[in-house]
């Protein structure tokens, strides 16, 4: 993407988020070095995706390698083309994978689209209502509630032969709607989304009982796509990040959940949920060892993809995709491209790119990997933001400042993560709070 075509609203965005040293919501595609190649194979998928067909996706690469910044970045291309997207951490405590209703909860708490942040799941119900009393009233019926409740019924026919109870939630949701109960509305939009302790009274007026279950979760995503591609988004992107923590569980959840896993692969394939990009993201060891895919044979073979060889000649289109992680040429690239866009905002440009030439970025760069025990790969987050919060602010609202000669570059422990902090290079700051470090 070229820098000058970025909005100054969106480059406040990238360029905030990057000096609270966090993840930018959006404009990921200005700074994702390294993803160029998986381009083209995976915006087939995504438009295959659109016209109807289902993908299955695996990720794998060692931590800091730019798994949960690859999902997001799909996502953000999800997006443009009007897909929903929605970003889903596997836990042991909190979202189990081989409980598939809790799977689909969290999926709906995190529901999002280009214009609606999570939980989009309301304004997409309501879209969809919006647009069934449309088509009723263009087809010259009547009675617009019988019209819309026959349209709902027909639309999710395929869905109901399996869950009735989604479309029975849907027809109590409109009609507490029409009646101004917003207390029994919200209880079946609840109920809609997988949540548990419902009261029994507001499930009594649509006429379902009970909380949704591990198969009855399958038949609700079914619905949900259904109801996300008659309101205008063909698709949705689903990501299931961090799954390698199966690793860490009983073993009897381990096989639960891998055979979950199975499950909804196998439901991929067969064509129920036409629509639906599913992505999961893992370690080589979650993949390969004992202790993960490989303990469940069907599923090993389902996700078998040969890795042998150069990755430079990794096919795009294969179920896995290796992600080999930084070295310091692409944190350098990083850097400049970060460098560039902060500069294409700026009242002096020509005195950014020239005070943080790219012989500057790589000599930073340098020093904060060597810091972090030459771990490249988790170096990024401080990298950027020491770049962004100690230089290039700086270069611009000060004449007179030049960051060879006038910034000492100090890391302290208390602005480091868990992980930052595990690699830290022995007495760089283990034992004190700040170090200044010699930068050439």
């Amino acid at each position: 993407m070229i820098v000058s075509a970025v909005s100054p609203a969106r480059r406040r965005e990238v360029i905030s988020a990057l000096r609270r040293g966090t993840v930018p919501a959006a404009g990921l595609d200005l700074f994702a070095v390294g993803l160029e190649r998986f381009e083209n194979a995976l915006d087939e998928e995504l438009e295959a995706v659109s016209t109807g067909a289902a993908v299955f996706k695996a990720v794998r690469g060692e931590y800091g390698s730019g798994k949960t910044f690859f999902a997001r970045w799909l996502a953000e291309r999800a997006k443009r083309r009007g897909m929903a997207v929605s970003e889903i951490q596997i836990s042991e405590t909190e979202t189990p994978l081989h409980r598939l209703e809790t799977v689909y909860r969290r999926l709906t708490e995190r529901l999002a689209t280009a214009t609606h942040p999570p939980s989009a799941l309301r304004d997409v119900v309501d879209a969809w209502f919006f647009t069934l009393e449309e088509d009723v009233l263009a087809s010259g019926t009547g009675d617009l509630d019988a019209g819309v409740t026959e349209l709902l019924e027909r639309r999710l026919a395929a869905v109901a032969r399996t869950t009735p109870a989604f479309a029975a939630a849907l027809r109590g949701y409109r009609q507490a709607r029409t009646a101004e109960d917003d207390a029994t509305a919200e209880a079946l939009l609840a109920w809609l989304g997988g949540q548990p302790n419902v009261s029994a009274a507001a499930k009594r007026t649509a006429g379902i009982r009970g909380d949704l279950d591990h198969f009855g979760a399958l038949g609700f995503l079914q619905g949900l796509l259904t109801v996300l591609q008659d309101c205008g988004h063909p698709g949705l992107l689903v990501v299931l990040d961090e799954i390698e923590t199966l690793q860490r569980v009983r073993s009897d959840v381990r096989e639960k959940a891998l055979n979950a896993l199975r499950q909804l692969i196998d439901e991929v394939d067969s064509g129920r949920f036409p629509g639906l990009y599913l992505l999961i993201t893992g370690t080589p060891a979650f993949f390969d060892g004992a202790q993960g895919v490989q303990r469940l044979t069907p599923l090993a073979q389902r996700l078998a993809t040969d890795f042998g060889g150069d990755p430079r000649f990794d096919s795009p289109r294969s179920v896995q995709l290796r992600l080999t992680g930084f070295d310091l040429p692409k944190l350098v690239k990083l850097g400049c491209a970060v460098r560039d866009l902060y500069a294409s905002g700026s009242a002096a440009p020509d005195r950014i790119t020239s005070l943080v030439g790219e012989a500057y970025v790589a000599d930073l760069a340098q020093v904060i990997t060597g810091t972090l025990g030459g771990q490249v790969g988790v170096a990024p987050r401080l990298f950027l933001r020491k770049l962004v919060d100690g230089v290039l602010d700086r270069v611009e609202e000060f004449p007179d400042f030049d960051p060879r000669r006038d910034y000492a570059l100090t890391v302290s422990v208390r602005e480091l993560t868990e992980v930052e902090r595990n690699v830290l290079s022995p007495g760089s700051a283990s034992d004190v709070d700040d170090v200044d470090l010699d930068l050439p």
